[in-house]
């Protein structure tokens, strides 16, 4: 039975949204790009417009300071740098604090702020500075030092004084990296509900053709016949093909049932008619070959007069048969038709095993079952339902009839379902009964698979289908 599982198991619907061939992983997989560039590259430009704002900050902090440097300091007479007052910056205080100055000129030992210790910064005198000038450098503990240095020349001298500036970078990178993180946060929460909000609008938006799938099924099970034209007007063209191609099925059906009904019904009466005239006549060589080839003829003419009948009324009908009700009575008119025969007839079938179908087409799978079942028997035939496949599977329903008979042999198995075959003359029959068994089921969806029972004889798996679990609810 698991074959059987695989054959009828359907795709999970996480694997339809994952499929980039369903229109909802192609809607999905579309806006999930362009929302995710969309975020990319406003993350990138958000990130990139901190990064120079910080960074133009910090640059005027750098400005301010030397701007404050130069006013609190001035050159005396004899060429020394004489401070006026002390800047107001408490971070030129203490030692590696990241803030530092320096006054630096040729040939003398530079000026340096408190917060620079024991250390000097490298000034390089062979350019000019006289409009500020920004770079990086390394300063103490390895520090990554932005620079701006600028000269001042005093009126009637010729030394030249550089004023520079330096401050730690990384406080301007934790803090672009913070942002970052934080932009990232954001953006990824917002990505998040985008994603959210593209299911939601992609389920909303294809409602109606999840609407049209379930209304087909109830149309297929024969809850309904047609689609209403209760849809959105993007989808009523499809609907209105839909049931154009109902209406079309449903007529060439009725066509070809009422052809071969009408067909077989003309050739019954001229085959009996001849087989009469074949039984009077004095040629009994020429009699039995007419009278043979007659019930080939008639048998044919039974089996398309069956398939007539159930064509178009299988998997439509809407009709629900309780199993056990169906083979109750079955057996009770096999054991009258074999009343000369001992017959030990197990039933182990579930009040709640429903068949989706006609009682009619029940009947005559039952019926040609357990007789076939009860020709063969040395006297125990069991009959049991079962539903098989459970929650997501629960669609099928298995009838097996088994007996204690010689069973049929594995070459043999294949040709049982053939029409008019019989394996054994001496036993009553047309040879039709589980043609027309195998020919029901398969227009119901379902199938039959003979093996051998436990009892020793033939077992017969009739798979069928079983009412829907919100119909059978009902």
């Amino acid at each position: 039975m698991n074959d059987e599982k695989d054959r009828i198991k359907r795709p999970r619907k996480w694997a339809i949204w994952l499929s980039p061939r369903s229109l909802t992983g192609r809607l999905l997989l579309a806006a999930g790009l362009w929302a995710g560039a969309a975020l990319l590259l406003g993350g990138y430009i958000l990130s990139t417009a901190f990064r120079d704002y910080a960074a133009d900050r910090f640059d005027e902090r750098l400005y301010d300071a030397l701007d404050s440097l130069v006013g609190v300091t001035e050159i005396s007479s004899d060429g020394l740098v004489v401070f006026t007052r002390s800047l107001s910056d408490l971070r030129f205080e203490a030692p590696y604090s990241g803030w530092y100055w320096q006054i630096s000129t040729p040939g003398q030992d530079p000026i340096r702020s408190r917060s620079l210790w024991d250390y000097e910064l490298d000034v390089d005198f062979s350019h000019d500075d006289v409009v500020a000038d920004m770079y990086q450098t390394l300063g103490p503990d390895g520090q990554r030092l932005r620079v701006i240095e600028r000269d001042v020349m005093p009126m009637d001298s010729e030394i030249t004084f550089r004023y520079l500036v330096a401050a730690d970078t990384t406080s301007e990178i934790e803090q672009v990296a913070l942002f970052n993180q934080l932009v990232s946060m954001v953006l990824g929460g917002l990505g998040l509900f985008l994603v959210i909000a593209i299911i939601m609008q992609i389920t909303f938006g294809l409602y109606p053709l999840a609407r049209i799938r379930n209304v087909l099924g109830r149309i297929r099970s024969g809850q309904q016949k047609r689609l209403q034209r209760s849809f959105p007007p993007e989808v009523l063209p499809l609907v209105d093909e839909v049931n154009a191609v109902l209406d079309h099925n449903d007529e060439v059906v009725r066509r070809a049932r009422t052809h071969v009904g009408n067909l077989a019904h003309a050739l019954k009466t001229p085959l009996a008619v001849i087989a009469n005239e074949a039984a009077l006549s004095k040629d009994k060589k020429f009699a039995a070959l007419v009278s043979r080839q007659v019930s080939r003829l008639q048998r044919h003419v039974e089996h398309h007069l069956v398939r007539a009948r159930v064509m178009g009324r299988a998997r439509g009908s809407g009709v629900q048969t309780n199993v056990a009700e169906a083979v109750a009575a079955i057996v009770r008119s096999i054991k009258r038709i074999h009343s000369d025969e001992v017959l030990k007839i197990e039933q182990k079938i579930g009040n709640d095993i429903v068949f989706w179908g006609h009682r009619e087409d029940l009947d005559e799978i039952l019926g040609n079952l357990i007789d076939n079942a009860a020709k063969w028997c040395h006297g125990h035939i069991r009959i049991s339902a079962t539903n098989p496949l459970q929650g997501e599977f629960e669609t099928f329903i298995l009838i097996d009839i088994e007996d204690d008979g010689p069973g049929v042999s594995k070459e043999n198995l294949r040709d049982i379902f053939e029409r008019g075959a019989r394996l054994d003359e001496t036993k009553p029959g047309t040879g039709l009964g589980l043609s027309i068994v195998r020919d029901i089921a398969e227009m119901y969806g379902g199938r039959v698979v003979p093996g051998k029972s436990d009892l020793g004889g033939l077992k017969l798996c009739v798979i069928l289908p079983t009412a829907p679990a919100d119909v059978a609810a009902n």
